[in-house]
């Protein structure tokens, strides 16, 4: 049986003092990409779903013009406001929220939305309305790195328990983005059960050349 949200928020506030040492290469490096092609400008609101103890939300600080960090932990909530503290970073700020329910402040319009590895801690139905919600906030670029599938999965992989984790297939996930407007401009893979993506909004109401 698949944990209750507050049982994954129990499991992670446990975790939060240790998390940052125990991460694997292929986080590492998703966190990267997730990192390199959001991309912010100083005038952009990044949200950062799942933030977790912070990693890509203070990664993209220095060149955001805002950063909203939301997770379920209250734990890995509390380290990233001491790392934002410790290295100076005032326009980041850490809450409770979760994929369909962000939670987000009246002023915030959001430009940017990232995400690495949690959003596969939801069922497939699930990370279809939370891509909808992404999408109903009308942000330029949403990049997901996480925990998906390439091909057949291997649940003796390290990035797969079954107990905790419901990955989709790139497939899946490709098709959720697109049908909520998204265009996928970036599938990347890590790892087979490792990877990327980048869905870029298409602009609606476009004329063709000459405006015409």
């Amino acid at each position: 049986m698949k944990r209750t949200l507050e049982e994954h928020a129990a499991r992670f506030d446990e975790q939060a003092d240790s998390y940052d040492d125990g991460n694997s290469p292929e986080y590492r490096a998703c966190a990267n990409l997730v990192i390199e092609h959001a991309d912010p400008d100083d005038g952009d609101t990044v949200l950062d779903l799942g933030t977790g103890t912070g990693a890509i939300a203070l990664a993209l600080a220095p060149a955001a013009g805002r950063v909203i960090g939301r997770d379920i932990s209250e734990g890995m909530r509390e380290r990233a406001r001491q790392k934002a503290a410790d290295r100076g970073l005032e326009n980041t700020e850490f809450g409770e929220g979760r994929f369909r329910e962000p939670n987000l402040p009246e002023d915030a319009d959001v430009d940017v939305v990232v995400s690495n590895f949690a959003l596969h801690h939801l069922s497939d139905a699930e990370k279809r309305e939370a891509i909808e919600t992404i999408a109903g906030l009308d942000p330029a670029r949403f990049v997901l790195g996480d925990v998906l599938f390439f091909g057949m999965p291997d649940p003796d992989e390290p990035f797969y328990s079954p107990a905790v984790d419901d990955p989709a297939t790139v497939g899946t996930l490709v098709d959720a983005f697109t049908d909520v407007g998204f265009a996928l401009t970036v599938v990347e893979r890590v790892h087979d059960q490792v990877g990327v993506l980048v869905g870029e909004r298409v602009p609606t109401g476009t004329t063709g050349e000459g405006g015409q």
